[in-house]
């Protein structure tokens, strides 16, 4: 069912509400059914969700001769010797189970003539095992489906053009969620909707770059309201750069899905060079951290980066229609011209700390798809583990949720908040291009310092207006530059060109509260040049902080 911003229903609240319509939100909902859920999306329905954009597809080790071990290995070696091992190993053996789950919802996988799922292979993983829908359209194959499903759910209530504005919190327990009209203009009223469970589903936090990949609802407002309600945050420096966005001056940024490389597709500069030979052994086909700094060195040096897809003939119009039509609409045909391309922020790999059942370290807050940080990803995502992680961590979550309550509790209801102020798009522009400038593919210390000086210096202009999406726009773009300071030492998709190599003594995750962040931000920006700024106050491992 789905509820118009113009009027909610006071008795249309639900005790479990997820806030985010992806693939990760949505599949949690149906997992919950019968349940009550109402399902908070900033977007119209079926819009404004990362998953629709994917275009690569589902990694699951179900060909014949793989294995979950030999998958959890691949997603282990790729993440820069900070992979949780356990959870890489849970993530792999329960693909097929979710894939299965996703069948009976009507996705349709490709499949060979006699009904088989077939495979394909793509970088940094040692055999095929991707499963895509007509070659790119995996993510919005998967997200059509399972809309259908939820429409057809009379449990779940869908809350469109709503987002999320802060937890609300009782005891030191989720009690509630404060959401506004998503284009209400300035002073549109805001909602408390009371809650026992809150799951946060919110995607990722590239909209705090100036090129990414990421829809315009991908701006880091989970992890800022979750960070603000004392939630610990993980591995925040780790966002990983698509080295292959189509470099054609949109915003958000198309991609050239990594698949057209493992189908044969090269990079080469205005030279006609493939570089990647020269990079790594496995050239096109190493772990994006390093093709997207590759990318980026010939595009700063003039040289220019392209991929070229040539080989591919009248393939890519069948087999990638969704990049062919791209780069159509922008006048190139991919059959006989390069394709250019630059890095762009795609992914990140932190955010909220959550053990295997998808719990923060807040009393009744959940998360689950790319604003959470389960230890799957390390340092480097492997390609295609990100939606096996959402339906994995999604079945997760519903579980143990209805595990720890045994009857949906009474709500009372939707209440009045306080009005939202308007938000100012020239200081929020401000920070996307410090951030790309600044904490992008290549960092140091000075990069770092600049940002963390220019991010303090907007937040009272933010706090001044009232401007709540800037706001946690800030705090995001904080905890993942403090972050970055933090760890001196290069590592996975974190790269500090002053400290250009892993420090072994180094190889562990990061976890720090927005306190610890907002410490670190400040004694390094008073400090600097004068002396080195204080060991920052991390918290020491997973265990202490979700024990914490």
């Amino acid at each position: 069912m789905l509820t118009s911003p113009a009027k909610l229903p006071r008795s249309e609240t639900s005790d479990v509400i997820v806030v985010g319509a992806g693939l990760a939100g949505l599949f949690t909902a149906l997992k919950l059914a019968p349940r009550p859920v109402t399902v908070v999306s900033a977007a119209r329905f079926g819009e404004g969700a990362s998953s629709l954009w994917a275009q690569a597809g589902i990694a699951a080790a179900l060909a014949e001769g793989d294995s979950p071990k030999d998958h959890a290995a691949d997603t282990i070696a790729a993440g820069a010797g900070i992979v949780d091992e356990k959870i890489a190993l849970l993530l792999a053996r329960e693909a097929r189970e979710r894939v299965e789950d996703l069948l009976r919802y009507g996705v349709p996988f490709d499949k060979d003539l006699e009904g088989r799922l077939t495979f394909s292979r793509e970088a940094a993983h040692g055999r095929s095992r991707i499963l895509h829908v007509k070659g790119d359209t995996a993510g919005r194959a998967i997200m059509h489906a399972l809309m259908a499903a939820v429409s057809a759910t009379p449990s779940i209530n869908v809350l469109e053009g709503f987002a999320a504005r802060d937890l609300v919190l009782r005891d030191g327990r989720v009690a509630g969620l404060e959401v506004a009209p998503e284009n209400g203009g300035a002073f549109a009223p805001g909602l408390v909707l009371p809650a026992s469970a809150v799951v946060l589903a919110t995607g990722g936090a590239g909209q705090i770059y100036a090129i990414t990949t990421n829809p315009r609802e991908a701006r880091g407002e989970g992890i800022a309201i979750a960070a603000r309600a004392g939630a610990v945050i993980a591995d925040a420096e780790f966002v990983q750069f698509h080295p292959t966005a189509i470099d054609i001056g949109r915003d958000p940024a198309p991609l050239a899905t990594e698949a057209l490389r493992g189908e044969g597709a090269v990079l080469i500069n205005s030279r006609g060079e493939r570089f990647m030979r020269a990079v790594h052994g496995d050239a096109e086909l190493a772990p994006r951290d390093v093709v997207a700094r590759a990318v980026h060195r010939e595009v700063a040096s003039g040289r220019g980066a392209f991929l070229d897809c040539r080989a591919l003939g009248d393939e890519l119009e069948e087999h990638f229609p969704t990049v062919y039509a791209i780069c159509r609409s922008a006048d190139i045909d991919p059959r006989t011209d390069p394709i250019p391309v630059a890095p762009a922020a795609h992914y990140h790999m932190g955010g909220i700390l959550t053990d295997a059942r998808g719990r923060s370290t807040v009393d009744g807050l959940w998360a689950c798809g790319e604003v959470a940080s389960t230890g799957a990803h390390g340092g480097n995502r492997l390609a295609s583990n990100s939606l096996l992680e959402a339906v994995v961590f999604g079945a997760r979550v519903a579980a143990d949720i209805a595990g720890s309550f045994a009857a949906p509790l009474q709500s009372t209801g939707a209440q009045d908040a306080a009005a939202a102020a308007g938000h100012d798009e020239r200081l929020e522009q401000v920070l996307r291009r410090t951030m790309s400038a600044e904490v992008g593919v290549l960092r140091d210390e000075a990069s770092l310092v600049k940002a963390l000086g220019t991010i303090l210096s907007l937040e009272p202009e933010a706090k001044a207006k009232g401007d709540r999406r800037l706001t946690n726009m800030l705090t995001a773009a904080k905890l993942i530059a403090a972050s970055a300071f933090a760890r001196k030492e290069s590592r996975g998709a974190h790269f500090r060109s002053d400290y250009p190599v892993s420090d072994a003594r180094l190889a562990r995750r990061s976890f720090l509260t927005l306190e610890a962040a907002d410490a670190i931000a400040r004694e390094a920006v008073e400090t600097r040049p004068r002396e080195k700024p204080a060991r920052p106050r991390l918290v020491a491992t997973r265990s202490a902080a979700l024990n914490a």
